[in-house]
């Protein structure tokens, strides 16, 4: 696909996105792949990374390999996720550590959408498309109950670790950072990234590549084969993770994270009022609602823009 440079910019604009969701525990990248119009053609590019096209690469054909894996398309995201890590993700870390009510309220209203968005999708409700639905919000909402584990450092488990939590970043709904604290390897990888611990970063990225490569071409099938079912399931995977970010939360057990500060580990929802009793902090009731809001019409206005985009580029 030929595109010009305001696209590729535009492209990159995209990855800042997904990157700046991928590194909050809870939310995914692969929704806001998917709400701003890039997330099949994210899967097929991933997907085209294969043995047939890797030899064109040994064997000297670098253009020709270039073409087929879509790279300028790969390229131009992962610059804006790799900017999005190194700059946003600490903007994002403090608006967390200081206004955490405020920054889910945002995501909720953002993935309330989002899951309206993609459920747009689906033309016919049959029985099967609701079971795929619930199904969905089922297995998304079990996963952000489980009780973290423990690290385990071994690489064989950090390999693993990277495998699984790669597939969740491109799944809507489901967030990568999320299973690496489900893993109990948040903190661990994390660190090992901060202190440049190479050996841990490599094969945690080994696992990454392996298993995005192999993930992607079974949600590639799967699209392609039995579309509307996968829809519903990707629809109820954000469903179901609206409950991991509920604004309000109370701390049930906390640990003490490397520089010697107590985080929190488990919460559990609250509404606002026992927010406020529990807490003695205010809900920002208004607030909330507000960025709730905005977060909800945003979705629409970056459906509006892309529909025009597209109408304007035909």
């Amino acid at each position: 696909m030929k595109r010009n440079t305001k696209e590729y910019l535009l492209i990159a604009l995209k990855g800042i996105g997904m990157g700046a969701a991928d590194v909050v525990p809870g939310v995914s990248g692969g929704t806001i792949a998917f709400i701003t119009g890039i997330y099949q053609e994210l899967i097929d590019s991933i997907k085209s990374i294969n043995f047939a096209n890797l030899k064109l690469l040994f064997s000297g054909k670098f253009t020709a390999f270039w073409k087929a894996v879509n790279a300028n398309f790969l390229l131009s995201l992962l610059i804006g996720i790799g900017i999005s890590i190194l700059s946003l993700a600490k903007g994002l870390k403090y608006l967390l550590d200081h206004h955490p009510i405020l920054v889910w309220s945002f995501f909720f209203g953002l993935i309330v959408a989002s899951a309206i968005y993609v459920a747009k999708d689906i033309k016919q409700w049959k029985a099967g498309t609701f079971l795929s639905l619930l199904a969905g919000v089922a297995i998304a909402y079990v996963i952000t109950v489980i009780t973290p584990a423990e690290a385990n450092t071994s690489y064989a488990f950090i390999f693993l670790s990277g495998s699984i939590a790669i597939c969740a970043m491109i799944l809507p709904g489901i967030s990568g950072s999320f299973i690496l604290v489900l893993l109990g390897m948040y903190k661990f990888i994390l660190g090992a990234v901060s202190n440049f611990n190479l050996p841990v970063i490599f094969v945690f990225l080994a696992g990454a590549v392996i298993g995005i490569i192999l993930f992607s071409n079974v949600l590639s099938w799967l699209l392609k084969k039995y579309y509307t079912l996968t829809i519903a399931l990707l629809s109820g995977f954000m469903i179901g993770s609206l409950n991991k970010v509920w604004p309000w939360k109370q701390v049930v057990e906390t640990f003490v994270d490397r520089h010697g500060e107590v985080k929190p580990l488990i919460e559990q929802n609250v509404l606002p009022t026992s927010y406020a009793e529990l807490t003695g902090h205010a809900p920002q009731m208004a607030w909330a609602f507000g960025l709730a809001a905005l977060g909800f019409v945003l979705i629409f206005v970056i459906e509006g823009v892309s529909k025009k985009l597209i109408k304007t580029k035909k």
